[in-house]
């Protein structure tokens, strides 16, 4: 082992196992290995081209970058209207009748299609009833809304106007709710009476209610009629949608806006400051939105049909269901509910009957479809698939070769990607009909992407080494700061690694120098002197075929500086059999031992029907630490379910298995 102390993160696991694309797909793939070169030869020309030829302008920019560290713009001579370029271009070249949204509520039968010519007429009303409202350009605009057509709706009536939407989980708290409408000085808000989760309606009227308690500011409230049941009423204040936008005219003349015009903010969570809202700006965002869904996911707008699981109220479903995919006039399927609402099979059936050929979800919603069990995706017919993605966290080796068996039929090429919110959009990816893939990996930057793997003192590492994963030059979907906070943004991310953008996430290159994504470096252990990710202890746990999904963190111990802990579901299969726990547990620890290393043998191992997760899939490991360590629980509000830490820490208490 190397023990250099420039060293960031210990490397102890290793992937042979690789797919090469199809000779069919990468005959017909948009992406050909020549993009890599044409890029790294003039990063900013290979932008600027992508630009002007995925983007219709009023305005056609003669300027790419400029460059003022660590602020930057791009296109910013150039005009356009992010609305136009995702809805009304694909109208006025005659593609109005194509569906862009198959839209399936939770509750069964509950569909509509809407064509691009239907989204126009209902963007073009919504636009017309804000106006009348009194929003006007560089106003913010608070969305808080479930998965309904409505919501899309919104958010690009805000976008023809020129007005920046902050769009807030429909999950969240009315705290957070308000939080982020003060933080961002919304004075209107979009919201609907409810939506539907798990055959129950859930409200959201009320935390607009008790939110604004705390924001005087914000004087109209429109609301969607979405389950119809009772709701408290503000007079002068709140306005149904119905009433407003139904009746209002669909013909709206759009106007152009500068690139640099805010399209939106988007707010990330701090352990322990208030939350960061993230300001993205309209034509370097949608240049690189457009461009990496084009390449990424090998569109062919005339005939796929696509799938993002996210939600709207995160940076995926911002990315990946409303700009990207619109962008370039594709049909999508939105989807309302959760994946067992109406059967845990739900999912399978949509997929059957639109004929969806891309799915775009997270490793956790794969896992647990994997726990499920396969027999499942079995029953229904999936051979319309021929491209998967992953997003959100890094995928275990064992979750990415069932996504490719079960769902994808060892056919369809899986694309596992690494962004962030900050990115706005793909960074890292392999790109289908060209890359090589290896379970788990990411494999290398998106063309025009720079970026590198550096030590503690930002020297780049070498193949088979572990560091910290920065970019190292300007993107066009860069954040354009922290909203209100400049000195914030660059103390955050520009401060470590002077020059170079980091975000908090380690990494590895492997034998190949290839990309594999280590998870965030505040989940990185000390065990030993050894600096080990909990990322590579998960894959291994999940690599036994016993286990669906498990979580890792470090624990304080006197003895080792930190010791693992894992919390542990089970696959139903070994779930619903009579398990001895005890030697299942001492079976798990003998597995990772000799997957990575003794080093990496977990003190404790707590057996658990789930984990913590929030709405959008992430586990919070937060607050796996805090029961690890027997502190007070944080916050517990962003949960699915937030009685599973309180049923986790009573198993640490009655179950644990110390050595």
């Amino acid at each position: 082992m190397n023990n250099d102390t420039t060293r960031s993160i210990d490397v102890m696991m290793s992937e042979t196992r690789s797919f090469p694309p199809s000779p069919d797909f990468a005959r017909h793939a948009n992406a050909t290995a020549a993009l890599y070169s044409e890029a790294a030869d003039n990063p900013e020309a290979w932008w600027t081209r992508q630009a002007l030829e995925r983007l219709t302008w009023d305005v056609t920019p003669t300027v790419g970058l400029e460059w003022n560290a660590p602020f930057a713009t791009w296109f910013a001579d150039g005009r356009l209207n992010a609305a136009v370029n995702c809805v009304d271009r694909h109208v006025a070249a005659g593609r109005g009748d194509r569906v862009a949204f198959h839209w399936v509520g939770e509750p069964e039968g509950d569909t509509v299609d809407i064509t691009y010519a239907d989204l126009l007429a209902r963007v073009s009303r919504a636009s017309n009833a804000l106006r009348d409202l009194g929003v006007r350009t560089g106003d913010r605009v608070a969305i808080y809304m479930p998965m309904i057509p409505e919501a899309v709706v919104a958010m690009l009536a805000c976008a023809r106007l020129g007005a920046a939407h902050s769009v807030v989980f429909g999950g969240f708290s009315a705290d957070a709710l308000a939080d982020r409408i003060l933080d961002a000085d919304c004075r209107f808000v979009i919201t609907a009476d409810g939506g539907y989760r798990r055959g129950a309606v859930a409200p959201l009227k009320p935390a607009v209610d008790e939110a604004l308690e705390r924001c005087p500011a914000v004087h109209r409230v429109l609301v969607v009629r979405r389950t119809g049941h009772d709701v408290s009423w503000v007079a002068d204040r709140d306005v149904w949608w119905h009433d407003v936008v139904d009746t209002a005219s669909d013909i709206h003349e759009p106007e152009s806006f500068p690139a640099e015009q805010p399209l939106y903010l988007m707010y990330t969570s701090g352990t322990t400051a208030r939350p960061k809202g993230i300001l993205h700006t309209t034509g370097g965002y949608l240049t690189q939105a457009a461009t990496t869904y084009y390449y990424v996911f090998d569109i062919k707008a005339d005939s796929d049909v696509c799938w993002t699981s996210a939600d709207i109220g995160w940076v995926t479903g911002h990315s990946y269901i409303v700009y990207g995919p619109l962008a370039n006039g594709v049909t999508q399927v939105l989807y309302e509910g959760t994946p067992d609402a109406g059967g845990r099979d739900r999912w399978w059936r949509i997929i059957e009957k639109f004929k969806v050929t891309i799915l775009y979800t997270a490793p956790t919603a794969i896992r647990t479809l994997m726990k499920w069990g396969e027999a499942l995706p079995a029953a229904h017919d999936l051979s319309s698939l021929r491209l998967l993605g992953s997003v959100g966290e890094p995928i275990n080796p064992e979750a990415w070769m069932w996504y490719r068996e079960h769902i994808g039929g060892n056919r369809c090429p899986i694309v596992d990607t690494w962004w962030q919110t900050e990115t706005g959009g793909i960074m890292i990816t392999p790109l289908p009909g060209v890359t090589a893939t290896k379970p788990g990996a990411a494999m290398r930057p998106f063309p025009g992407i720079g970026v590198d793997v550096v030590d503690n003192d930002g020297n780049s590492v070498g193949n088979g080494e572990g560091g910290y994963l920065v970019l190292t030059h300007p993107w066009p979907g860069m954040t354009r700061g922290i909203y209100g906070d400049p000195d914030r943004f660059s103390e955050t991310y520009w401060s470590r690694f002077p020059g170079r953008y980091f975000a908090g996430d380690g990494a590895k290159r492997d034998s190949d120098g290839d990309l594999w994504l280590l998870g965030r470096v505040d989940d990185v252990m000390n065990i030993s002197g050894h600096r080990l990710s909990t990322t590579e202890v998960e894959h291994a746990l999940v690599g036994h075929p016993a286990v669906a999904e498990a979580a890792v963190v470090g624990a304080s111990d006197d003895t080792t500086g930190q010791a693992i802990v894992a919390f542990v579901t089970l696959k139903l299969s070994a779930d619903e059999a009579t398990v001895d726990q005890s030697v299942l547990v001492a079976e798990l620890r003998q597995h990772v031992a000799t997957v990575i290393s003794p080093i990496a043998k977990p003190r404790q191992i707590i057996l658990t029907p789930d984990l913590p997760k929030t709405r959008s899939g992430k586990i919070m490991r937060r607050l796996l630490r805090d029961v690890a360590e027997h502190r007070q629980l944080g916050d517990v509000t962003t949960l699915t379910d937030p009685t599973v830490v309180s049923m986790i820490d009573g198993l640490m208490t009655t179950h644990a298995n110390d050595d």
